[in-house]
């Protein structure tokens, strides 16, 4: 390989200073071809030649007849003598289409003056890359072709094509490196004088590049690879790029050129599309939201958008599940779809998965399940898992981790873990690590509610979740993890200790490598924590079930609390009470600018059919109550957005019967 091999630079000397000291006939400095071709400060700007921005990145294109716009005489480049080096290195950063077949195009070339004999060309074609050059002597031109070179593919790429002896190596985007053995070696005797350089054809509107053209650089005398790889992005890994490609495309200098501009960016319709690396800047009309987003390489930004605004509440879907539902969990798949996961409390029918087919949920796998509670989706990697909170009344218990099979397209079981009557399962990720926290809610040989709940941690060489630390709970039922700034944080909802439901929930921080005490709330029975952001603020909401009363029945028309971080004693004040009734779950979303909070109202005392109540944000006034949803049993709260719309689902723990709501706009 080139970069295994020492290059030696050798180099023609005119046989009239054969007797001085050896000097190349150029720098052995990268240089930037693009840079000498464009003009210079203070110079008029060529119309042929066009900036452009494509997937984030700027190029020049050449748009009018004239193909000479972007040349300049070799002399400027060889002071010393008049020899192209014998050993040397090309990068170029480009961006083109797809091309016709016997299609071939000019990155550069060297062309001589008056007759337009070309000297030396890059040229590419239909997935191959040419070098031609024309030597002293008999014999013609040579060619050095590499096949299968996928460029024109409407991406960016940077290709090192590095030459040297018999040898010739062609590396792309940093990738593994190609090499050719040629019969014959590089010319040492190509000489430059009276010779011109063309950027982007070679002198003649034929064969001109039609693509973007980013960067162009000759190093003589070595190997560009090492220094350009690797690279975190190697399709634009950059050796010399001119300054007019990096900086704005407007100058406000009157002296500066100011090129014609304009960003090659498509706008596409319909569902929402990738956004990564490669669309970055392209844009998105998002036709039912009436927006438009832009794609910043990672997600997408809003640009302008009609703002959406709550009107009603719609029954939308009778969901009757394998039997009473104790948790949804709504879930995206890549490029499989919405699915949703629904904690039944048979064992016998065990638990349904659900997708989003033609607007509704649809069966479309059962997993065997044992009293199942809750179901959390996370992913590691690009791995999809589920993992379900079981119930059983005798030890061992387990809960299942399930993995999602690409070529069955089904979840199938991956990992068991002892869990004593798991009632949540929170996932999470800190720096490179994921974890998974289960609420152990009581043992089942002595129901002894005060036991440890368990932190597993992703163990990256057996791809097995094994434990990592253990937290002191009480009658758990519930984690929520959240960062604040460089903070991360766990909060449980402690429900019970054996005695009382009036107790200390707790929330932990993370400090050296575990999770550390951090502030006691006294809750009443407390079954779920939701946190949620407004303009800066942060909140954490607790759902109060149930007040035990030593002299008379338990009480569940109780007050559950929305706390506010207050900034200056760095813990969690109580910003708003609100009357409940057997509250269970918040579930906190947004619908354009408002913002709002469903609680999950489970039980009076007498009855399970009960309206649970939506509650919208107002500033200074709090949470203010503004839709009120008949529900019965109700236990969970999930709101999805799909091409349809916006909806909630609700479970209920005592019928079948889920019900999901479409949320109208206008």
């Amino acid at each position: 390989m080139l970069a295994c091999r020492p290059l030696l630079v050798t180099w023609a000397l005119l046989t009239s200073v054969r007797s001085q000291s050896w000097r190349p006939c150029t720098d052995l400095h990268p240089i930037d071809l693009l840079s000498r071709a464009l003009p210079r400060r203070g110079q008029a700007t060529p119309t042929q030649v066009q900036m452009v921005q494509s997937r984030g990145s700027r190029g020049v294109r050449l748009t009018g007849t004239i193909p000479t716009a972007l040349s300049f005489t070799a002399s400027q480049i060889f002071t010393n003598c008049d020899y192209f080096p014998s050993e040397f290195s090309l990068v170029a950063t480009m961006k083109i289409q797809k091309l016709r077949k016997k299609m071939n195009q000019y990155i550069f070339s060297l062309v001589m003056e008056g007759s337009e004999s070309l000297l030396l060309g890059l040229r590419v074609s239909e997935n191959r890359l040419h070098l031609l050059t024309s030597p002293p002597g008999p014999g013609g031109r040579r060619r050095i072709s590499f096949k299968d070179v996928r460029l024109h593919d409407n991406r960016w790429h940077t290709l090192v094509l590095a030459v040297t002896g018999h040898y010739a190596t062609l590396t792309i985007d940093c990738g593994l490196p190609v090499e050719l053995k040629q019969v014959q070696t590089f010319p040492s005797t190509l000489s430059t004088r009276g010779s011109r350089f063309f950027i982007g054809s070679r002198g003649r509107w034929r064969s001109r590049f039609s693509g973007l053209l980013r960067q162009l650089v000759l190093l003589p005398g070595s190997d560009a690879t090492p220094r350009l790889c690797p690279n975190s992005e190697p399709s634009l890994a950059e050796l010399s790029v001119p300054q007019v490609l990096k900086s704005s495309p407007l100058q406000s200098c009157q002296q500066g050129s100011v090129y014609p501009y304009e960003a090659e960016a498509r706008v596409t319709a319909g569902d929402r599309p990738p956004c990564s690396g490669p669309e970055k800047g392209q844009l998105w009309y998002n036709i039912q939201r009436k927006g438009l987003f832009i794609c910043d390489g990672m997600k997408w930004r809003t640009l302008l958008q009609s703002k959406e605004r709550l009107d009603y509440v719609e029954d939308y879907q009778d969901l009757y599940t394998r039997s009473e539902t104790f948790d949804v969990e709504v879930f995206s798949i890549p490029s499989e779809g919405l699915f949703m996961a629904a904690a039944n409390r048979d064992s016998r029918s065990g638990s349904g998965i659900y997708r989003w087919i033609n607007g509704s949920f649809q069966l479309y796998q059962n997993i065997s399940t044992q009293e199942a509670r809750a179901w959390k989706h996370f992913t590691i990697d690009d791995k999809v898992f589920l993992v379900v909170a079981d119930i059983r009344k005798v030890e061992p218990e387990l809960s299942v981790i399930y993995r999602w099979n690409r070529r069955q397209k089904r979840f199938l079981r991956y990992q068991t873990l002892e869990t004593h009557a798991a009632q949540d399962w929170e996932a999470f990720q800190i720096h490179n690590d994921s974890f998974l926290v289960v609420a152990n809610h009581r043992r089942a040989r002595d129901s002894n509610h005060n036991i440890h709940s368990v932190i597993y941690r992703w163990n990256l060489d057996t791809k097995l979740f094994e434990v990592n630390q253990t937290l002191s709970t009480s009658g758990a039922y519930d984690w929520e993890f959240f960062t604040i700034g460089p903070y991360h944080f766990l909060v449980v909802a402690n429900t019970f200790n054996g005695q009382t439901t009036t107790i200390s929930s707790t929330i932990y921080v993370w400090l050296d490598g575990c999770f550390r005490s951090f502030q006691n709330i006294t809750t009443v029975g407390a079954t779920d924590w939701e946190m949620f952001q407004i303009d800066g603020r942060f909140f954490l909401a607790v759902a109060n079930s149930q007040q035990l009363s030593s002299r008379g029945p338990s009480l569940y028309n109780i007050n559950s609390t929305v706390y506010e971080l207050n900034m200056f004693t760095q813990t969690f004040i109580r910003f708003q009470d609100i009357p409940t009734h057997s509250a269970v779950d918040w579930e906190f979303f947004t619908i354009g600018d408002e913002k709002f909070l469903v609680v999950a109202n489970s039980h009076d005392g007498s009855s399970y059919s009960l309206n649970s109540v939506v509650y919208r944000w107002q500033g200074y006034e709090g949470f203010v109550p503004v839709h009120s949803l008949p529900t019965f049993g109700c236990r969970d709260w999930e709101h999805f957005t799909t091409k349809q719309g916006s909806f909630l689902i609700y479970s209920s723990a005592t019928s079948r019967l889920s019900k999901v709501f479409r949320l109208r706009t206008y």
